[in-house]
């Protein structure tokens, strides 16, 4: 048996209202909605579940680093830049709250995005190989 903490399996995310944010995450995001209650909606994206927790106004998952700048607390992953290129231009077609993409100093780049209550996302070009290996489909395994 392992004995090691193997994923992170729900993110508990605060939002003011249960009901539009689930909509919102659905129809910008393409979250699959599991399940719904006036506290919480459950949510199937990328990999994981998602918790909207109904929470008091102005609260979210930011956090400030030691220079004020203010720090989202997830990245997404997409397979490479023209990945990323593609769903920064559909979250902006979406009219969503999008940061411009930015080159960070390290490999792939990066952009920012909000959901309906200032909850900041990271969006970033590179897909962990570990991912990669476990499950996606290569050129190798498909033929």
């Amino acid at each position: 048996m392992n004995h090691t903490l193997l994923r992170i399996g729900t993110t508990y995310l605060p939002v003011s209202d249960i009901e539009r944010s689930a909509e919102w995450y659905v129809a910008k995001l393409g979250a699959q909605l599991s399940y719904k209650d006036e506290d919480k909606a459950i949510l199937n994206m990328a990999n994981q579940s998602i918790f909207l927790v109904k929470s008091k106004e102005d609260q979210s998952s930011n956090f400030y680093d030691i220079h004020g700048e203010e720090r989202f607390s997830l990245t997404f992953e997409v397979d490479g830049l023209e990945a990323l290129e593609a769903i920064h231009k559909e979250f902006t077609m979406k009219q969503m709250r999008v940061g411009d993409i930015e080159n960070r100093g390290h490999s792939g780049r990066n952009f920012v995005f909000y959901d309906l209550d200032g909850n900041k996302f990271d969006v970033w070009s590179e897909l962990s190989p570990i991912f990669k290996e476990r499950y996606l489909v290569t050129e190798k395994n498909s033929g």
